[in-house]
């Protein structure tokens, strides 16, 4: 069968990721790729990353003539993640064209679970529920020969008599040693490359080690590997990454598991490997405050390469963890930041504001805790209510006029909360700001103790000012609008 791959990120139609410019080529796809081609199934990728809109799948369809469209969304990437409106109606549009082409349409995507027959409304035949490997390939092999039945295909949908279908859920892969490496060569990594090069001075790929999530935050979604969490062997992973760096020279990674390193002695074995193969390259994780606390587990990550380690620290006010079934402290958060800071690695937040029953003095909190903690990076989210949370239960009632964000830039605070969604979205920009000021304070100060351009006692009173005292007019103004939007 001749099987044409595609994504819904088009980055172009994401203002905010466009601007940042930060490309990683769908990692998930190009994984589902593998199996088809390595089971003698014909594939091609139409990459959408850098595409002006979905009309450029057209020429593809024509010249390349499919069996079938496979719509294949990255699960393993956070943005994909948000369900975001604009990239469904490209997606939408892509399943047309490919109908219109004589395609058998299949999706795999986080939307496309939540929205099932949404997305069946709109021509789509199937859409493959959990991981995507193995059920693709069960399913391309029933369209290629219908023998058998299909309700024996597990973790699919369909429609059949204008009624949405569903098989049983399909477990997910405890070993993900069995997968071939990605497809990386139907990417035009040197696209990727060059774009990085441009803008940043090096160029950063992307990997995973793992599959799942097993901690319960009862915001988070994941409709695609879920709460259980299963990882590749550090030998499978160095096998990758070798066979990346001699074909396309990196010079780091995102790593972009949920939580990186979870298994004991993972991130050890992983650091010997790399050591051992003489890989040269930095990276960035993802993981939690309380998987930091102590030099046994984070020693290795900097002998690995670690740079930067993000982690969802949420808030710094307790009482709305606990309210987010998150797990950790704000002890921990402080712990980690300080052991991440002494082996040399950047301690990086995830923020997230607007968690119902959020008050001023919560975030007040979370504002003192960026001035003492002072991570190297923030992300800074409004809560943000998805489909197969608790959290999304809760509040889903008041989600008739809008469920979804349009981009990552969106930040509509979409239920009633303390506060209007207005405020919310101006405290994003003011914390940024702030931010911003604390970074530079840090920087001045740190050169004039360095040049010793100051006294000693001076650098000591500069240092502990808190940041939000060294506002700018803007910054002012922006407080000001905020504390009106309270009232």
């Amino acid at each position: 069968m001749k099987v044409l791959f595609t994504h819904s990120w088009f980055m172009k139609y994401d203002p905010k990721q466009w601007q940042i410019m930060e490309p990683y080529p769908p990692l998930a796809t190009i994984s589902a790729a593998a199996v088809l081609r390595e089971h003698g199934h014909s594939v091609k990728l139409h990459d959408v990353m850098f595409e002006d809109n979905p009309d450029s799948i057209i020429p593809v369809l024509k010249e390349w003539q499919p069996d079938i469209l496979v719509v294949c969304d990255d699960g393993f990437n956070y943005l994909t993640k948000m369900c975001l409106t604009n990239m469904r109606e490209a997606a939408w549009q892509m399943a047309a064209y490919g109908k219109e082409h004589g395609c058998k349409v299949i999706f795999s995507s986080s939307d496309a679970t939540d929205h099932t027959t949404s997305y069946l409304d709109h021509e789509i035949d199937f859409i493959v529920i959990g991981e995507v490997e193995q059920t693709l390939y069960e399913l391309v092999n029933f369209l290629q020969q219908p023998t058998g039945q299909l309700q024996n295909i597990k973790g699919i949908a369909w429609k059949e008599n204008d009624m949405v279908q569903k098989t049983a859920p399909r477990p997910v892969m405890q070993n993900l040693d069995q997968l071939p490496i990605p497809a990386w060569d139907l990417i035009d990594m040197q696209r990727y490359k060059e774009t990085w090069l441009s803008r940043h001075g090096y160029f950063s790929i992307n990997c995973s080690t793992t599959r799942g999530c097993p901690f319960k935050c009862n915001w988070c979604a994941k409709p695609i590997y879920g709460n259980r969490y299963n990882a590749r062997s550090p030998q499978h992973v160095i096998a990758e990454l070798s066979y990346l760096q001699r074909t396309y020279g990196f010079d780091k990674i995102w790593f972009c598991d949920d939580i990186f390193g979870l298994k004991p002695n993972w991130v050890r074995e992983f650091a010997s490997l790399v050591k051992k193969e003489g890989l040269r390259f930095r990276f960035k994780i993802q993981s939690r405050a309380d998987l930091l606390l102590n030099d046994e587990q984070i020693k290795p990550l900097a002998e690995a390469g670690c740079e930067i380690v993000w982690i969802g620290a949420e808030s710094g006010s307790q009482r709305i963890l606990d309210a987010m079934d998150k797990g950790t402290t704000v002890a921990q958060i402080e712990k980690a930041t300080s052991l991440l800071k002494e082996h040399g690695i950047k301690p990086a937040f995830f923020l997230q504001f607007g968690y119902p029953g959020e008050k001023m003095s919560d975030i007040r909190q979370t504002l003192d805790m960026l001035a003492a903690l002072k991570p190297a990076e923030i992300g800074i989210s409004v809560s943000y209510p998805l489909p197969g949370t608790r959290f999304y239960e809760n509040v889903k009632e008041q989600l008739r006029q809008k469920s979804n964000w349009t981009d990552s830039d969106d930040l509509h605070l979409m239920f009633q909360n303390t506060y209007q969604p207005a405020f919310y979205k101006m405290l994003h920009r003011h914390v940024h700001n702030l931010f911003r000021v604390l970074r530079t304070k840090e920087r001045i100060a740190g050169h004039w103790k360095e040049k010793k351009l100051l006294d000693a006692s001076f650098y000591g009173q500069l240092a502990r000012l808190p940041f939000y005292s060294l506002k700018s007019k803007r910054s002012a103004a922006r407080l000001k609008k905020l504390t009106i939007l309270t009232k």
